[in-house]
């Protein structure tokens, strides 16, 4: 998935849980704290297992697969 994808999948995702008040709250909410992207990286699997990791990915695609088969 390509940046362009990720970004207007993830503001659908926002616009359709939060509705646009909210989403424009949680973009500014987001911009303003300072995010160190390599450190987030270092521990975002901290503490799963290669099969924790494997479940969480098969889940988010049967997820992703639901909802486009949703908007269909």
């Amino acid at each position: 998935m390509n940046d362009t994808v990720l970004l207007s999948a993830g503001m659908d995702t926002l616009l359709e849980r939060f509705g646009a008040t909210d989403t424009q709250r949680f973009v500014y909410l987001i911009k303003k704290e300072p995010f160190d992207y390599t450190e987030y990286r270092h521990t975002l699997f901290e503490g799963m297992t290669i099969q924790d990791i494997r479940r969480e990915a098969e889940r988010a695609g049967r997820e992703a697969d639901e909802r486009a088969l949703a908007n269909k």
